[in-house]
């Protein structure tokens, strides 16, 4: 009994990790708009549990932005390079042009609210 409970708990841990690494549909790019830079982009990769943990944070607020995978975009792998040290480090997210290395949501939330004041509120989505 007590296998069978640790068996099907293992099987769904999985496939919610495999859900949870997917890029959102609609906000994952390859390149980047002008458009697309005065937001909010996160850069991140798959397996990276820092990525999934702010990705699936920032799924429950309305705040806008585009996701960029580094394993598949050179361009976005040297300019996460370039703002981390010449590491790849991810999650690193760009508000409107400043960038921000492996930020929390709240940082991440009060970055927007400083920088890119024009984008929609970014309350919770349960909020009314």
């Amino acid at each position: 009994m007590l296998s069978t409970i640790a068996i099907s708990f293992l099987v769904l841990y999985a496939i919610w990790m495999i859900v949870a690494n997917l890029p959102r549909r609609g906000r994952s790019r390859t390149s980047l708009t002008q458009k697309d830079r005065e937001g909010v982009v996160v850069y991140w990769r798959p397996g990276c549990k820092y990525c999934m943990r702010l990705r699936t944070r920032l799924r429950f607020t309305r705040l806008q932005y585009v996701e960029v995978n580094i394993w598949r975009d050179a361009e976005a792998a040297a300019f996460v390079r370039s703002v981390a040290g010449g590491n790849e480090t991810v999650p690193t997210v760009t508000v409107a042009g400043n960038a921000m290395v492996n930020p929390s949501k709240s940082q991440l939330l009060e970055a927007v609210a400083t920088h890119a004041s024009r984008l929609p509120p970014s309350t919770e989505v349960g909020d009314r």
